[in-house]
């Protein structure tokens, strides 16, 4: 059974910075797509970015591309999103997502394609 667990959310200034972790169990952490989602108040879930496990490109969405990088680390099983630069529309609760196979550039965004997702962390930016 996939288990992921963020954290690393709080509250910062714009222009601030943050890292959020998202630590994965319960399943080989190889050949699966992996993705950070956030949802603010009132707002559909959206993607923010994606990564492959099995190494290659990322993905990100338009508004966090230059501030925004998604990394990992395989063996400790562990994704990351580093956050720079963050602006007050950044607040929303961030949602680390798992799913077998690779990412695509056409669906990497699709919430329901992914069938695994973590608790969330907060991300509180204000101005």
């Amino acid at each position: 059974q996939v288990q992921l667990v963020e954290s690393g959310g709080g509250s910062v200034q714009a222009g601030g910075s943050l890292r959020l972790s998202c630590a994965a169990s319960g399943y080989t952490y190889s050949n699966y797509c992996m993705g950070w989602f956030r949802q603010a108040p009132g707002k559909e879930r959206e993607g923010v970015a994606a990564i492959y496990t099995g190494g290659g490109g990322t993905y990100y969405a338009d508004s966090v591309k230059g501030r925004f990088t998604i990394s990992q680390d395989n063996a400790e099983n562990t994704l990351y999103l580093q956050m720079n630069s963050l602006k007050p529309e950044d607040t929303a609760m961030y949602y680390c997502a798992a799913r077998r196979g690779y990412c695509y550039i056409y669906n990497w965004d699709r919430r329901y394609e992914y069938n695994s997702w973590g608790q969330g962390t907060q991300v509180t930016v204000s101005s």
